[in-house]
């Protein structure tokens, strides 16, 4: 079977799944998530499923690495000084194909952008779980620091999580 039919299948087993109560309801009176969540691309990491969400109680923000760069900090500028989150997560994982690529040193054309921000976050340190610790620590760090003297967000709880794709556990970073 072809992919696009796979996804043409899953979307109409959604539209028979779907509260359409929900969907008319966000429609019209916006999306009101309780928390923002900045989590890799990776397709084993879901965080609706993580935290038991459904549509609109998460703001999420992919990015391969779970790195940030202007475009998320924009993202979580909008959320929340628009949406009136007060809640951030930097959600890491184990087992990432990014963490791991800025470790072998195999990154290359834009995917050096990925790997250069995880090594920065986790200097000399190579062992793969610590690494992708000190990455989820890095990013809580960045948000903090830019968001600090921010008028409209300053009071925003940023929190770090790692999420184990092999077990399903969640890690909260202090």
């Amino acid at each position: 079977m072809a992919i696009i039919d796979r996804l043409k299948q899953g979307y109409r087993r959604y539209l028979h799944s779907i509260d359409r109560n929900l969907l008319e309801d966000n429609a019209k009176n916006g999306q009101h998530p309780h928390a923002i969540v900045i989590c890799c691309s990776d397709s084993r990491v879901i965080p609706e499923q993580i935290f038991s969400a459904s549509i609109g109680e998460l703001f999420v923000i992919r990015v391969a690495g779970n790195v940030l760069d202007n475009h998320q900090l924009g993202s979580i500028e909008y959320a929340a000084a628009h949406l009136d989150c007060g809640l951030v997560i930097m959600l890491g994982h184990t087992h990432c194909g990014a963490v791991d690529a800025a470790l072998s040193g195999h990154a290359d054309g834009f995917i050096s952008y990925i790997t250069d921000d995880i090594l920065e976050a986790i200097g000399d340190v190579r062992d793969p779980q610590e690494a992708v610790r000190l990455n989820v620590r890095h990013g809580v760090e960045k948000i903090r620091k830019e968001f600090a003297e921010h008028p409209e967000i300053d009071r925003i709880e940023v929190r770090g999580a790692v999420y184990d794709i092999e077990n399903g556990s969640l890690e909260w970073i202090e």
